[in-house]
Protein backbone atom coordinates (compact mmCIF):
# COMPACT_ATOMS: atom_id res chain seq x y z
CA UNK A 1 0.00 0.00 0.00
CA UNK A 2 1.20 3.49 -0.81
CA UNK A 3 2.45 5.21 2.36
CA UNK A 4 0.46 8.28 1.43
CA UNK A 5 -2.76 6.25 1.76
CA UNK A 6 -1.81 5.77 5.43
CA UNK A 7 -1.63 9.49 6.07
CA UNK A 8 -5.00 10.05 7.80
CA UNK A 9 -6.03 13.32 9.35
CA UNK A 10 -5.89 13.42 13.14
CA UNK A 11 -9.59 14.23 13.53
CA UNK A 12 -12.68 12.63 12.04
CA UNK A 13 -14.14 13.86 8.78
CA UNK A 14 -17.35 14.70 10.63
CA UNK A 15 -15.43 16.94 13.03
CA UNK A 16 -13.59 18.65 10.19
CA UNK A 17 -16.80 19.19 8.24
CA UNK A 18 -18.44 20.74 11.31
CA UNK A 19 -15.44 23.04 11.86
CA UNK A 20 -15.49 24.08 8.21
CA UNK A 21 -19.17 25.04 8.45
CA UNK A 22 -18.51 27.07 11.60
CA UNK A 23 -15.61 28.72 9.79
CA UNK A 24 -17.85 29.63 6.88
CA UNK A 25 -20.41 31.23 9.21
CA UNK A 26 -17.62 33.18 10.92
CA UNK A 27 -16.28 34.37 7.58
CA UNK A 28 -19.66 35.52 6.29
CA UNK A 29 -20.34 37.45 9.49
CA UNK A 30 -16.92 39.10 9.37
CA UNK A 31 -17.29 40.08 5.70
CA UNK A 32 -20.31 42.24 6.55
CA UNK A 33 -18.04 44.34 8.79
CA UNK A 34 -15.17 44.16 6.31
CA UNK A 35 -17.25 45.58 3.46
CA UNK A 36 -18.57 48.41 5.64
CA UNK A 37 -15.07 49.27 6.82
CA UNK A 38 -13.63 49.01 3.32
CA UNK A 39 -16.03 51.64 2.00
CA UNK A 40 -14.85 54.29 4.45
CA UNK A 41 -11.24 53.13 4.17
CA UNK A 42 -11.32 53.52 0.39
CA UNK A 43 -12.62 57.09 0.59
CA UNK A 44 -9.98 58.21 3.09
CA UNK A 45 -7.02 56.48 1.46
CA UNK A 46 -8.04 57.74 -1.98
CA UNK A 47 -7.63 61.27 -0.67
CA UNK A 48 -4.26 60.41 0.82
CA UNK A 49 -3.09 58.81 -2.43
CA UNK A 50 -4.08 61.91 -4.42
CA UNK A 51 -2.21 64.12 -1.97
CA UNK A 52 0.89 61.93 -2.26
CA UNK A 53 0.68 61.99 -6.05
CA UNK A 54 0.46 65.78 -6.03
CA UNK A 55 3.52 66.04 -3.79
CA UNK A 56 5.47 63.66 -6.03
CA UNK A 57 4.53 65.69 -9.12
CA UNK A 58 5.64 68.88 -7.41
CA UNK A 59 8.90 67.25 -6.31
CA UNK A 60 9.78 65.90 -9.74
CA UNK A 61 8.75 69.17 -11.35
CA UNK A 62 11.13 71.02 -9.03
CA UNK A 63 13.89 68.54 -9.80
CA UNK A 64 13.35 69.04 -13.50
CA UNK A 65 13.64 72.82 -13.15
CA UNK A 66 16.76 72.40 -11.04
CA UNK A 67 18.18 70.04 -13.64
CA UNK A 68 17.67 72.63 -16.41
CA UNK A 69 19.52 75.21 -14.32
CA UNK A 70 22.45 72.88 -13.75
CA UNK A 71 22.64 72.03 -17.43
CA UNK A 72 22.51 75.71 -18.39
CA UNK A 73 25.40 76.44 -16.03
CA UNK A 74 27.40 73.45 -17.28
CA UNK A 75 26.29 73.38 -20.90
CA UNK A 76 29.68 72.38 -22.23
CA UNK A 77 32.78 70.67 -20.98
CA UNK A 78 36.33 72.05 -21.03
CA UNK A 79 36.95 70.79 -24.57
CA UNK A 80 33.83 72.46 -25.89
CA UNK A 81 31.82 69.26 -26.25
CA UNK A 82 28.17 69.08 -25.15
CA UNK A 83 27.33 67.49 -21.78
CA UNK A 84 24.78 64.69 -22.11
CA UNK A 85 21.46 65.57 -20.50
CA UNK A 86 20.30 63.48 -17.58
CA UNK A 87 16.87 61.96 -16.83
CA UNK A 88 14.57 63.50 -14.25
CA UNK A 89 12.28 60.44 -14.15
CA UNK A 90 11.74 58.67 -10.82
CA UNK A 91 13.59 55.37 -10.29
CA UNK A 92 11.95 52.57 -12.27
CA UNK A 93 11.90 50.26 -9.24
CA UNK A 94 10.02 52.64 -6.93
CA UNK A 95 6.80 51.26 -5.43
CA UNK A 96 3.48 53.01 -6.08
CA UNK A 97 2.35 52.01 -2.58
CA UNK A 98 3.16 54.23 0.39
CA UNK A 99 2.13 54.46 4.06
CA UNK A 100 -1.08 52.64 4.92
CA UNK A 101 -1.55 51.77 1.25
CA UNK A 102 1.62 49.69 1.35
CA UNK A 103 0.12 47.65 4.18
CA UNK A 104 -3.04 47.24 2.09
CA UNK A 105 -0.95 46.00 -0.85
CA UNK A 106 0.95 43.66 1.49
CA UNK A 107 -2.32 42.16 2.70
CA UNK A 108 -3.58 41.71 -0.88
CA UNK A 109 -0.34 39.96 -1.88
CA UNK A 110 -0.50 37.68 1.16
CA UNK A 111 -4.09 36.71 0.35
CA UNK A 112 -3.09 36.04 -3.27
CA UNK A 113 -0.31 33.76 -2.06
CA UNK A 114 -2.78 31.79 0.04
CA UNK A 115 -5.19 31.49 -2.91
CA UNK A 116 -2.37 30.26 -5.15
CA UNK A 117 -1.13 27.87 -2.48
CA UNK A 118 -4.48 26.20 -1.88
CA UNK A 119 -5.03 26.10 -5.64
CA UNK A 120 -1.76 24.22 -6.08
CA UNK A 121 -2.71 21.80 -3.32
CA UNK A 122 -6.15 21.11 -4.80
CA UNK A 123 -4.63 20.60 -8.25
CA UNK A 124 -2.02 18.18 -6.94
CA UNK A 125 -4.62 16.35 -4.87
CA UNK A 126 -6.72 15.88 -8.00
CA UNK A 127 -3.68 14.25 -9.65
CA UNK A 128 -3.24 11.82 -6.77
CA UNK A 129 -0.04 13.45 -5.48
CA UNK A 130 -1.03 12.82 -1.85
CA UNK A 131 -2.78 9.51 -2.27
CA UNK A 132 -6.41 9.26 -1.20
CA UNK A 133 -7.66 12.63 0.06
CA UNK A 134 -10.68 12.60 2.41
CA UNK A 135 -13.57 14.67 0.99
CA UNK A 136 -13.63 16.80 4.15
CA UNK A 137 -10.05 17.92 3.48
CA UNK A 138 -10.89 18.92 -0.10
CA UNK A 139 -13.95 20.82 1.12
CA UNK A 140 -11.91 22.65 3.77
CA UNK A 141 -9.24 23.65 1.26
CA UNK A 142 -11.85 24.87 -1.22
CA UNK A 143 -13.70 26.91 1.41
CA UNK A 144 -10.53 28.47 2.79
CA UNK A 145 -9.25 29.30 -0.69
CA UNK A 146 -12.48 31.19 -1.42
CA UNK A 147 -12.22 33.08 1.86
CA UNK A 148 -8.69 34.20 1.00
CA UNK A 149 -9.93 35.23 -2.44
CA UNK A 150 -12.69 37.31 -0.81
CA UNK A 151 -10.15 39.01 1.46
CA UNK A 152 -7.78 39.69 -1.42
CA UNK A 153 -10.56 41.19 -3.53
CA UNK A 154 -11.57 43.44 -0.66
CA UNK A 155 -8.04 44.80 -0.20
CA UNK A 156 -7.63 45.26 -3.95
CA UNK A 157 -10.86 47.24 -4.06
CA UNK A 158 -9.21 49.74 -1.71
CA UNK A 159 -6.18 50.04 -3.99
CA UNK A 160 -8.43 50.51 -7.01
CA UNK A 161 -10.44 53.16 -5.18
CA UNK A 162 -7.20 54.97 -4.37
CA UNK A 163 -6.27 54.99 -8.05
CA UNK A 164 -3.46 52.48 -7.59
CA UNK A 165 -2.83 49.19 -9.44
CA UNK A 166 -4.31 46.05 -7.96
CA UNK A 167 -1.95 43.39 -6.67
CA UNK A 168 -2.58 40.50 -9.05
CA UNK A 169 0.36 38.21 -8.27
CA UNK A 170 2.33 37.17 -5.20
CA UNK A 171 5.04 39.87 -4.91
CA UNK A 172 6.37 38.75 -1.54
CA UNK A 173 9.82 37.72 -0.38
CA UNK A 174 8.34 34.55 1.16
CA UNK A 175 6.47 33.44 -1.96
CA UNK A 176 9.22 31.38 -3.65
CA UNK A 177 9.94 29.42 -0.48
CA UNK A 178 6.27 28.75 0.24
CA UNK A 179 5.54 27.58 -3.31
CA UNK A 180 8.64 25.37 -3.29
CA UNK A 181 7.60 23.78 0.01
CA UNK A 182 4.11 23.02 -1.32
CA UNK A 183 5.51 21.55 -4.52
CA UNK A 184 7.80 19.32 -2.45
CA UNK A 185 4.99 18.12 -0.14
CA UNK A 186 4.35 14.38 -0.43
CA UNK A 187 1.65 13.82 2.19
CA UNK A 188 -1.38 15.61 3.58
CA UNK A 189 0.62 16.18 6.75
CA UNK A 190 3.33 17.96 4.76
CA UNK A 191 0.72 20.15 3.10
CA UNK A 192 -1.02 20.95 6.38
CA UNK A 193 2.28 22.04 7.98
CA UNK A 194 3.06 24.48 5.16
CA UNK A 195 -0.50 25.80 5.11
CA UNK A 196 -0.47 26.21 8.90
CA UNK A 197 2.67 28.31 8.63
CA UNK A 198 1.10 30.57 6.01
CA UNK A 199 -2.10 30.97 8.01
CA UNK A 200 -0.11 31.81 11.14
CA UNK A 201 1.85 34.47 9.23
CA UNK A 202 -1.41 35.89 7.85
CA UNK A 203 -3.09 36.14 11.26
CA UNK A 204 -0.03 37.76 12.82
CA UNK A 205 0.36 40.16 9.90
CA UNK A 206 -3.19 41.38 10.40
CA UNK A 207 -2.56 41.91 14.10
CA UNK A 208 0.59 43.85 13.18
CA UNK A 209 -1.40 45.88 10.65
CA UNK A 210 -4.11 46.71 13.18
CA UNK A 211 -1.44 48.13 15.47
CA UNK A 212 0.55 49.99 12.84
CA UNK A 213 -1.80 51.52 10.28
CA UNK A 214 -3.19 54.96 11.06
CA UNK A 215 -6.59 54.77 9.36
CA UNK A 216 -9.47 53.66 11.65
CA UNK A 217 -11.10 51.75 8.78
CA UNK A 218 -7.87 49.88 8.11
CA UNK A 219 -7.51 48.99 11.77
CA UNK A 220 -11.09 47.70 11.94
CA UNK A 221 -10.72 45.71 8.73
CA UNK A 222 -7.52 44.01 9.84
CA UNK A 223 -9.09 43.27 13.23
CA UNK A 224 -12.11 41.69 11.51
CA UNK A 225 -10.05 39.42 9.25
CA UNK A 226 -7.40 38.31 11.78
CA UNK A 227 -9.73 35.95 13.73
CA UNK A 228 -10.75 34.18 10.51
CA UNK A 229 -7.10 33.58 9.60
CA UNK A 230 -6.49 32.36 13.16
CA UNK A 231 -9.42 29.95 12.77
CA UNK A 232 -7.83 28.58 9.60
CA UNK A 233 -4.65 27.89 11.54
CA UNK A 234 -6.50 26.34 14.49
CA UNK A 235 -8.31 23.86 12.23
CA UNK A 236 -5.05 22.91 10.53
CA UNK A 237 -3.49 22.28 13.94
CA UNK A 238 -6.38 19.93 14.76
CA UNK A 239 -5.78 18.17 11.43
CA UNK A 240 -2.12 17.74 12.43
CA UNK A 241 -3.10 16.34 15.81
CA UNK A 242 -1.95 19.41 17.72
CA UNK A 243 -4.54 20.86 20.05
CA UNK A 244 -4.39 24.65 19.59
CA UNK A 245 -3.88 26.27 22.97
CA UNK A 246 -6.48 29.03 23.47
CA UNK A 247 -4.77 32.39 23.29
CA UNK A 248 -6.58 35.70 23.39
CA UNK A 249 -3.49 37.47 22.10
CA UNK A 250 -2.13 36.58 18.66
CA UNK A 251 1.57 37.39 18.53
CA UNK A 252 3.36 39.33 15.81
CA UNK A 253 6.79 37.70 15.82
CA UNK A 254 5.87 35.88 12.60
CA UNK A 255 4.17 38.85 10.95
CA UNK A 256 5.31 40.04 7.55
CA UNK A 257 6.64 43.58 7.51
CA UNK A 258 5.84 45.99 4.66
CA UNK A 259 9.41 45.45 3.44
CA UNK A 260 8.35 41.92 2.45
CA UNK A 261 6.33 43.44 -0.40
CA UNK A 262 8.38 43.47 -3.60
CA UNK A 263 5.87 45.34 -5.79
Amino acid sequence: MNARDEDPIAISERELTSMTRDLQDMHEDSMVEVRDNMASLTDRLAGIAQSQASRRSLLFGSLAVAGVGVLAACGSNSSGGKVASGSTSPPSGSSPYMGDLKVVALAAALENLAVAGYGLVLSNAGKGAYGKVPPAIAEFATVVQKQHRDHGAAWNSVLKGAGLPKVTGTPLTIAPGAVSALKSAKTLGDVAKVAQGLESAAAQTYVFAAANVSDPGGIATAASIAPVEAMHEAILLFVLGQYPVPNSDIGISGALQPSALTA
